[in-house]
């Protein structure tokens, strides 16, 4: 995959380089920035090498070389995919649950990544600088759902910058511990690490804002099901506001704090051996032809068989 040149114009000025180049390029990390410019590959008005906090004048043109990115060090796994659209930009792909997007501290292999090198065949993203499929947001191992994934650099590009944008749209259905008091509401409550569990998520005044609006679908003795819907994309968002207001998630081994099924229990009915959460509905702006899409996946069977048992 060969690299580009990204040519950007600072309108109205900027007090620093990085500063404005993570304002206008959403789609790279903070740290893939600063790489670049300390290797000399960012240019204001012509003259290298630029510095990361240098002003930008007004009117100034800012060009951007992005190398090719480097072979991934992701083995490609021939891991089924249930894809519910592709073309030659992106695709969709509902996920199950208990698959891994990313490899981590503990898994190595059998993750969506290592499935999609196998899939794309040579068709993939490169923005964070190293050969891989354009994931452009996540869903934790244990939520199922839908997941957008960008085939070619210039689609990453624009999804990314919809998605920071907030013009895409996700939904969930949820099915919560207890019934709300209210037929919807919105939880506008900053999120960040949790101050002494380092593995977890929590409200923190420090945190960064994050938006959720839920609207109950309907309710159950002690259960309620939720349509969730996300303004912002904070890890773990829908779980920890949810268990802020005072209905976790059924199921949620974290942060419903409540009883967790064992592998391979049966459970009784209403009950699921996962956090119920799925990602059903993603709506979006097509990055090349500019239509509006929307694609949908009904929630899986253990999903279901928990509704219908609590509807019993």
């Amino acid at each position: 995959m060969a690299g580009e040149r990204l040519h950007l114009t600072c309108s109205a000025g900027a007090p620093r380089l990085d500063t404005f180049l993570a304002a206008r390029l959403p789609q790279f990390s903070r740290a893939r920035l600063q790489a670049l410019i300390k290797q000399g590959r960012v240019r204001v008005n012509g003259k290298p090498p630029a510095k990361a906090g240098q002003a930008v004048p007004p009117g100034a043109r800012v060009e951007v070389e992005v190398p090719p990115p480097e072979p991934s060090y992701l083995a490609p796994e021939a891991i089924p995919l249930d894809v519910r659209y592709e073309d030659a930009h992106l695709l969709v792909v509902n996920k199950p649950a208990g698959l891994v997007v990313h490899p981590g501290a503990g898994r190595k292999t059998g993750t969506l990544a290592a499935a999609l090198l196998h899939h794309c065949r040579g068709q993939l993203s490169g923005i964070g600088g190293v050969e891989r499929p354009g994931i452009v947001h996540r869903l934790d191992k244990d939520t199922s759902g839908l997941l957008l994934i960008a085939k070619t650099d210039s689609a990453h590009r624009r999804l990314s910058a919809d998605l920071n944008a907030r013009r895409i749209h996700r939904a969930y259905p949820a099915i919560v511990r207890g019934v709300p008091g209210r037929a919807q509401d919105t939880v506008d409550a900053p999120i960040g690490r949790h101050s002494t569990r380092r593995t977890e998520m929590a409200v923190a005044e420090r945190g960064r804002r994050a938006v959720t609006r839920w609207k109950v679908r309907e309710r159950f003795r002690g259960a309620a099901l939720l349509e969730v819907t996300l303004e912002t994309g904070r890890t773990h968002q829908v779980r920890v506001h949810l268990a802020h207001i005072g209905h976790p998630v059924l199921g949620d081994p974290v942060y419903g704090r409540g009883r967790v099924a064992k592998k391979g229990e049966e459970l009784p009915p209403g009950l699921i051996a996962r956090q119920a959460l799925h990602a059903f509905r993603l709506r979006f702006t097509h990055p090349a032809t500019g239509e509006e899409r929307t694609i949908e996946a009904p929630p899986p069977g253990d999903f279901q068989q928990a509704l219908e048992g609590l509807r019993g």
